[in-house]
Order: structure tokens, then sequence, then C-alpha cells
């Protein structure tokens, strides 16, 4: 009996740095709690993730619950991590000053993703799609 997973990861399919976090997670996730979601795949549709754009979701990672609450940032791998049994990892990203820096650490992170992985801009990105799109 399939069990509906407790969290829907939206991830760069195209990035290998995701890649490789994706692997990782899914080796670890025994119980299926975690369903992977590539948002770089053609096949991707915000309508059936809560309306997270392309856009939205190559600019920094999401995450949905599967009570509908959407995660967004480190609070995404804190709580992967918690699902896969490594939430230890993690929790150092909720105490009040190392979480603050983590995160600013993280939009740096994001800012810096794409040209790091020798990607196009996130502009290109979404211009490619939607010409993809249009095909």
């Amino acid at each position: 009996m399939s069990q509906e997973p407790k969290l829907t990861l939206l991830f760069d399919g195209g990035c290998p740095l995701c890649q490789r976090e994706v692997s990782f997670l899914r080796s670890r996730d025994s119980l299926s709690k975690i369903a992977f979601v590539d948002i770089d795949s053609s096949s991707y549709n915000p309508d059936l993730y809560r309306g997270i754009s392309y856009k939205e979701a190559m600019g920094r990672i999401h995450a949905i619950r599967a009570s509908g609450e959407i995660l967004k940032d480190v609070q995404v791998f804190r709580e992967a991590y918690q699902l896969v049994g490594l939430g230890w990892v993690y929790a150092p990203t909720s105490w009040p000053l190392l979480g603050g820096l983590i995160n600013e650490l993280y939009k740096f992170w994001t800012h810096w993703r794409l040209p790091f992985t020798l990607r196009p801009s996130l502009e290109q990105l979404c211009k490619q799609r939607e010409r993809d799109m249009e095909l």
C-alpha cells in the first residue's frame, strides 16, 4: 500500500549540485517520505504544485508538505533531512544566531548558484523555457 509523501521537494534537475543532493536524499529515504519533482523538466506544471512557477522554483528551493504548506530555503533542507533520519545535520540552522547567518548564506548561494554551476542566468533560463513551451 503506497502512502502519500510527507514532503514534495522541487529541485533543479539541470543543476549538478542539486542532483547530487537529491540523489543522497533518495538513497536515505527508504520509506518514500519525500517526492522529488524536477522543475527543469519540460513536464513541470506549476498548477500541480501550489502554483509555484518555474522562475520562483529556480530562484530558491521550495517544498510542499502533505498539508499543503509551502516551505522555502533552508527550511526545506531542515524538513527533508528530518524525514530521512538526519535532522541533527540541519538542527543548528534553527538556532537564533546561527540560523540567521545560515539564512543569509543561503541567500548568497541562491544568487550565485547558476553562475557557479556554469548555467545561464535565471532570466535566460526563463526565456528559453518560454520558447521551448511554445514549440
